[in-house]
């Protein structure tokens, strides 16, 4: 049985010519050939994406959810330089 799933997915880090993307609310991790990505695509920067079989179908950058993500992150930099742990 195929097992074909879109989500959102991250990507984490490069390797040499593959990245590497925490897919999903559970992070699963998948190795991709760079070639398989989008134009911009870098670290950091979230995918819609669309996996068959630990396979990656396609994938679109996802502009809205990666400036969320920066503002999440900018946020709590902001909070730790003014000493606020929580």
């Amino acid at each position: 049985m195929r097992c074909r799933n879109e989500t959102k997915a991250v990507i984490d880090r490069f390797e040499n010519d593959s990245a590497v993307l925490l897919v999903g609310e559970e992070e699963e991790k998948l190795v991709v050939p760079r070639t398989s990505l989008p134009d911009g695509a870098k670290e950091g920067v979230w995918l819609q994406v669309e996996v068959e079989d630990d396979r990656l179908l396609s994938a679109v950058v996802d502009l809205d959810e990666t400036a969320a993500a920066k503002k999440r992150i900018a946020e709590k930099l902001e909070r730790l330089r003014r000493g606020e742990h929580l």
